[in-house]
């Protein structure tokens, strides 16, 4: 019985060092208005991002077209307004008016023609389809 109860103990231990590390490594979303997303990609030119992922012994360069933004106004769930830093880790999700979710790098995100297009990587270029802006429902940002 005493082993059982280490067991057990130890268990529920184990459960809520991982409930911590959850909590302190998950990500922030943030919103923000089709306006403003057309607003500041808009005033950024495009821009050629060079990413290098080191595998050892294997070095893998990528390359792949994106805009200059270097922050992005966004609000957090309250409606407060923040400036997030952009980087090759900064991910926007967007959820058109069918209910279809498209997530991606925002470093990325391209406007042309009121479509919007970027890259679901910074290697291989995988581009995602292209999204009418007229046709967005939300749009969220996650650092």
């Amino acid at each position: 019985m005493n082993r059982n109860k280490k067991i057990q103990r130890m268990m529920k231990v184990a459960g809520v060092v991982i409930s911590t590390l959850i909590l302190f490594t998950s990500c922030a979303t943030y919103y923000l208005t089709q306006q403003s997303l057309v607003e500041q990609v808009i005033n950024s030119q495009p821009e050629k991002k060079v990413t290098v992922a080191i595998v050892f012994p294997i070095i893998i360069p990528g390359v792949v077209t994106g805009n200059s933004l270097r922050e992005i106004k966004v609000k957090d769930k309250k409606g407060n307004e923040v400036i997030l830093p952009v980087t090759n880790r900064t991910a926007i999700r967007i959820t058109q008016n069918n209910g279809k979710r498209t997530t991606f790098y925002l470093n990325t995100l391209i406007i042309q023609d009121s479509m919007i297009t970027g890259k679901k990587d910074h290697f291989i270029g995988m581009s995602i389809k292209p999204i009418n802006i007229n046709n967005i429902k939300l749009i969220e940002v996650e650092k």
